[in-house]
This record gives structure tokens, C-alpha cells and sequence, in this order.
């Protein structure tokens, strides 16, 4: 094992444990490499590399500290790490989001109020008819992302939103290339939130694993 990694897994090994607990200040440097049996500089690179992914947070001239190591705050990472997919994998993006997303529309249509819906029906009635391929994607993003939210679940929530890289940019593809590809995912939006409306949770399911499946059986024909 790499000496960086050895470090990263002593830290892990701590905050694990209950030695460090969410907002817990790290020993300093100097004492915290002893402690570990690690060289100051492994160390120092252990910290950099796990404040990247939201598990520390260097303060400059106060110290290191943990996180609060809040699931919604450390998946946003994930979106990070998602950027770097290869075009092969976009599909696999896909299937994840087809998975959670319906199952996330299905919990949203029992708990959403009705503001939210009217917020909703107003973002879709401002678009119009014949929006550009870029604020049909704005759109696109902003309605599912405000009816995830609603599901109450906010694992669900940046789960969702770390997989939005590579499906934003399969959807201005789409937009680009597929002629009828605008007037269909507003009429999918509609139906949606029809579904919602109704409480029909397994109506909204059906209709958002639609809209999912529709961009990916596009895509699939195109690589």
C-alpha cells in the first residue's frame, strides 16, 4: 500500500472508530503524524486528498477539521467524480438514474405541495413551446431536481443530482439531432406532473421512467 493511502486509511480509522467525530478538530500536524507512525508529508497529502471528497476541511491558519460528514454533503463528490466518465459509460449513468429516479418521482407524488406543483406548472408555461436545446436542458434539470426534492429523501436527492453530468450532456445531444426530441419531453413533463397532481404515485413512476428511458433508447441508437 502506498504510503498516502496507509495515511488515508488511519484517518478513515479514526473517524470510523469514534476517535474523531463530525466537527472534531485534527491534532496538529506534527503530533498526529507520531501518533500514526506516518511521515509528516504522507500525512499532509492524506488530508489534502480526503478534504477533496468532503471528509475534511482545512481552514487556513485554524487547523483541520472533520466535516459533518452529512451524507447530502459528501455525495456532492460524486458529481465530480461522475464528470470524468468515459462516452461508453453514459448508458450505465443512465440505467443508475432510470433505477432512482421513478422510484424517487413515485415518493414525491405522496409528499409534494401543491406551491411546489404550481412553481412547476409556471416553470413549464414560461418555457413555451419552442425553447432553445440549452433552456430546455436548464428546465429539464430544474424540474426533476425540484420533484426529487420533494421525495423528503436527501441521499436520493444527491445521488440524483451527482448523476446529472453525463445525462445533461446526452440530452443536448439529443436536443441537437432528434427532431421531434423537444416537443416530446414537454409533453413527458406534463405528463408527469398530471401524475403528481392526481397523487398517482405509480402513474408518475410509469411516466418518469418514459422520459428516462425515451433519452436513453435514443442514445443507445446513436453510439
Amino acid at each position: 500500500m502506498a504510503v498516502t493511502d496507509e495515511a488515508i486509511e488511519k484517518i478513515k480509522g479514526m473517524i470510523v472508530s469514534g476517535a474523531l467525530g463530525p466537527g472534531d478538530r485534527l491534532p496538529k500536524e506534527s503530533e498526529l503524524a507520531s501518533e500514526l507512525g506516518l511521515s509528516r508529508n504522507s500525512l499532509r497529502e492524506a488530508v489534502r486528498a480526503l478534504s477533496l471528497i468532503r471528509i475534511l476541511d482545512v481552514r487556513q491558519g485554524d487547523g483541520t477539521y472533520v466535516t459533518s460528514l452529512d451524507p447530502q454533503f459528501l455525495l456532492e463528490a460524486l458529481s465530480f467524480v461522475v464528470d470524468f466518465h468515459r462516452d461508453d459509460t453514459v448508458l450505465e449513468f443512465l440505467a443508475v438514474r432510470r433505477i432512482l429516479e421513478p422510484a424517487a418521482t413515485a415518493m414525491a407524488a405522496l409528499r409534494i405541495e401543491e406551491g411546489r406543483l404550481d412553481a412547476l406548472d409556471a416553470q413549464l408555461d414560461a418555457l413555451g413551446d419552442a425553447p432553445s436545446v440549452e433552456e430546455l436542458v436548464a428546465c429539464d434539470l430544474e424540474f426533476h431536481r425540484g420533484i426529487v426534492q420533494a421525495s423528503g429523501n436527501s441521499v436520493l436527492c444527491s445521488l440524483l443530482d451527482g448523476l446529472s453530468g453525463p445525462t445533461t450532456r446526452a440530452r443536448v445531444w439529443r436536443g441537437l439531432t432528434q427532431e421531434d426530441a423537444v416537443s416530446r419531453t414537454l409533453h413527458e413533463h406534463r405528463a408527469i406532473l398530471a401524475a403528481l397532481r392526481d397523487r398517482d404515485a405509480e402513474a408518475a413512476r410509469s411516466w418518469a421512467t418514459v422520459h428516462v428511458a425515451s433519452v436513453e433508447q435514443w442514445l443507445r441508437s446513436t453510439l
